[in-house]
């Protein structure tokens, strides 16, 4: 399986867990984050305007995978180099979108697995799953993959419970999927009673060893070159490097020993105190290692001895040759068993057409039997025809002799009764004769009939004219009275409104008594201070005729000035206008009275008393 494979395994994961509706189409706008991520992680120079120059001949809508993979060939998985990246960042970030989506873990936290670990089981499954869209993983590699866990943590697995679960599961495309292989695992039926840390170790181990290609690791001895002391370091075994480091933690890498065909491995006898030695000879160097005893020495041996064959045989992965050999032993045997089945099925087909063929020949004897015994029967059957035949005849030569003679007697009897039979045509065409007279009495009566009906149907024409005249005057009747009941209505709505006014104006006519009523009250006040004012004017011009009398020597004249009578002047003035003033009312007598009063009766009965006259404040004054 090469790289471009399995990059495309973790990508089509991403997609799905983008198409959301299931329609197996994603929007451009999430393939751009999508893309731009994958730029990221595989460490390529970014082209933001790639996707939209690609799909610039495309409409908006959503883009399918068909549509996505010559985009993703041609921008993002041509320039990938194997190496320049680091693979589990890209296997994390697949991780990442379709867990949120796909992957539900118990919500009470009784999950057999962490996160993590469902993390590093996803990409144990991608790489043993079949090269085939969806992702399935056979049941062969299912065991194989609890096998090697199991195996890491020193249990057995249960294969019985392994495969009863097989059995109740549904399986599509003849395998499990990546999350019912990740539900399976946390169910517990299979890792019951195991410790969560443990899990995680086994996991971990399995991952480096299936994933990473770690074929070994451990502490060791090693032998420095310069100073010639013995180091113990933690060694990790690839196909192509040994590499050591301080510890099992890896922070501090101390050095690597690169691994090829040319290189080798020998068993060292005991010295300098050690004790199961062996060394790794290179082109330019002799390492001298020692383990911790016989067992791991024998397998550290054995795993770099596997690395220098691998390199040797030019192949970077262990676990991808065993992969593809377990395949080809699936493929062999499944050969093997379609083989078997095919003969099995022929055989059980030449079985089947040799009962067939001894059928036939039971039913083909059993039918020659059949027609022997109804060739028998036959014979038989015509030899008593035969007979039957000739009886027959004989009774029907003496049967008709016996009509013959019938027949004759019948003749006879048939001309007596063809003479009767003339008679009656006879009295049978007279009778026609009347008949036919009769039928032209009958047809005359039929026609004068019909005439009566055609006087009677224009009769009853004249009268249906007559009735239609009839029902459209009652229907010009009824909307005359309709129309007058309008009108009528109408005229009855305007003597309302023309009452509603009589009353009105009675309302107001009402008003208006009162208001004359109340000038008249007022006229008649205006002419008691008329008449008052006119008692006063008579006073002053007794005063004024007397004031106005030449004063005679000897007179006496009491608290009057001398310069009195200049100081009277104005004052005889405004009596002389109001004297003239009390000639023009006793002139016009009551006639500006009445016109106060009609002027507020047409101002609606303005209520108050007229303006005072001008004799008015002379009446007031005080007499001298």
């Amino acid at each position: 399986m090469d790289l471009r494979a399995e990059l495309l395994k973790s990508i089509w994961y991403a997609f799905t867990a983008l198409d959301v509706e299931k329609s197996g189409k994603v929007s451009k706008s999430q393939l751009k984050v999508l893309s731009h991520n994958l730029y990221t992680v595989l460490c390529i120079p970014h082209d933001p305007v790639a996707l939209e120059e690609h799909f610039r001949d495309d409409d908006d809508g959503p883009v399918s995978s068909q549509g996505y993979m010559p985009y993703l060939n041609k921008y993002i998985l041509d320039k990938v180099e194997e190496g320049a990246f680091v693979k589990e960042n890209f296997d994390e970030l697949c991780w990442t979108l379709t867990a949120k989506k796909n992957y539900k873990p118990d919500r009470n936290g009784n999950s057999i697995i962490s996160h993590q670990d469902a993390f590093k089981l996803w990409c144990l499954f991608n790489f043993l799953s079949e090269d085939k869209y969806p992702l399935v993983m056979v049941p062969d590699e299912v065991e194989y993959l609890l096998k090697k866990i199991c195996t890491a943590m020193n249990v057995e697995l249960n294969s019985c419970e392994l495969d009863d679960y097989l059995s109740q599961e549904p399986q599509g495309q003849g395998g499990l999927t990546v999350w019912q292989f990740l539900d399976m695992v946390n169910s517990g039926r299979l890792l019951r009673g195991i410790e969560q840390e443990a899990i995680s170790m086994a996991v971990e181990e399995v991952y480096q060893e299936v994933i990473e290609d770690v074929l070994k690791q451990g502490y060791l001895w090693k032998k420095g070159q310069l100073r010639r002391n013995w180091s113990e370091r933690w060694f990790m075994l690839k196909p192509s490097v040994l590499s050591y480091y301080m510890s099992e933690e890896r922070k501090e890498k101390k050095g690597s020993i690169a691994l090829d065909k040319h290189c080798c491995v020998e068993v060292l006898p005991d010295r300098d105190g050690k004790r199961c030695m062996f060394c790794v000879k290179t082109s330019s160097r002799t390492y001298e290692m020692s383990a911790s005893d016989t067992r791991q020495r024998q397998e550290w041996t054995l795993a770099i001895q596997t690395a220098i064959r691998l390199q040797a045989e030019g192949k970077k992965s262990l676990h991808k040759d065993l992969k593809q050999k377990r395949r080809e032993q699936r493929e062999q045997r499944e050969q093997r068993k379609a083989a078997k089945e095919e003969e099995t099925q022929r055989l059980k087909q030449l079985q089947e057409e040799k009962e067939r063929k001894l059928q036939e020949l039971e039913l083909l004897k059993e039918a020659q039997r059949q027609a022997e015994i109804l060739l028998q029967e036959e014979e038989q059957r015509r030899r008593q025809q035969h007979e039957e035949m000739q009886r027959t005849l004989e009774i029907q030569l003496r049967e008709a002799e016996q009509a013959r003679a019938s027949m004759q007697a019948e003749m006879v009897l048939k001309e007596a009764e063809a003479e009767r039979q003339r008679k009656r045509i006879t009295e049978l065409e007279e009778m026609q004769e009347r008949l036919q007279e009769a039928l032209q009495q009958e047809v005359k009566a039929r026609h004068d009939e019909e005439s009566v009906r055609y006087a009677q149907a224009r009769l009853l024409a004249e009268e249906e004219e007559k009735l239609k005249q009839l029902m459209k005057l009652k229907e010009e009747q009824e909307e005359y009275i309709i129309k007058t009941q309008l009108e009528k209505q109408v005229l009855k709505q305007e003597m309302e409104n023309k009452n509603k006014c009589l009353e009105e104006a009675q309302k107001q006519l009402e008003e208006v008594r009162v208001n004359r009523q109340r000038v008249d009250q007022d006229v008649m006040a205006a002419q008691r201070k008329l008449r008052q004012a006119s008692t006063n004017v008579k006073h002053w011009n007794v005063q004024m005729n007397r004031l106005m009398h030449p004063i005679e020597p000897g007179d006496k004249r009491t608290n009057v000035s001398g310069g009195g009578f200049a100081g009277y002047h104005p004052l005889l003035c405004r009596r002389d206008s109001s004297l003239k003033l009390k000639q023009k009312v006793e002139e016009k007598g009551s006639d500006p009275v009445r016109d106060g009063s009609k002027e507020n009766v047409s101002n609606g009965g303005n209520r108050g008393p007229p303006p005072p006259s001008d004799a008015d404040p002379m009446a007031t004054e005080p007499s001298n």
